[in-house]
């Protein structure tokens, strides 16, 4: 079994914040384990303080549903087969986009999440990430078995 270890969760910081940057924006950027916990978390300078619990309720939200929050937006709106999702589990679920699990050999392994930007923005962000984490799975290395 795989766990994001620090020195990977380090990594995807640096790419989310990267990606981040050039796009003029100043985010929250959390990284989750396997069971939603948190394994690293950065605020940028300026970046909402509200951000904090959005981005880490979003990467928790991407492992806890094992999909990309993107993915919860349309369903839980009125008339959806979700509408209400949002409200459920102390209202940790979050139905706004930036938010995506890290999987590993079909494996839900962890989660990132992303917060300041637009839904589109946070996911950009949150892909850059998801990019470092395919890479380095490709070589193995950084995650432990």
């Amino acid at each position: 079994m795989h766990k994001i270890t620090s020195d990977v969760a380090k990594a995807l910081l640096v790419a989310a914040e990267r990606k981040s940057r050039e796009l003029g924006l100043s985010e929250n950027i959390a990284i989750v384990d396997d069971g939603g916990n948190l394994v690293a978390f950065l605020r940028m300078d300026n970046a909402r303080i509200a951000g904090i619990d959005i981005a880490q309720n979003k990467a928790w939200t991407s492992v806890a549903m094992k999909m990309p929050t993107a993915n919860l937006a349309q369903a839980a709106l009125p008339g959806g087969p979700s509408f209400g999702i949002n409200i459920t589990n102390n209202g940790k679920i979050v139905i706004l986009g930036g938010g995506i699990p890290l999987v590993r050999e079909g494996m839900i392994v962890g989660g990132i999440g992303v917060s300041g930007g637009t839904s589109a923005q946070d996911v950009d962000v949150a892909n850059a990430a998801i990019g470092v984490f395919e890479s380095i799975g490709a070589s193995h290395s950084g995650v432990n078995r």
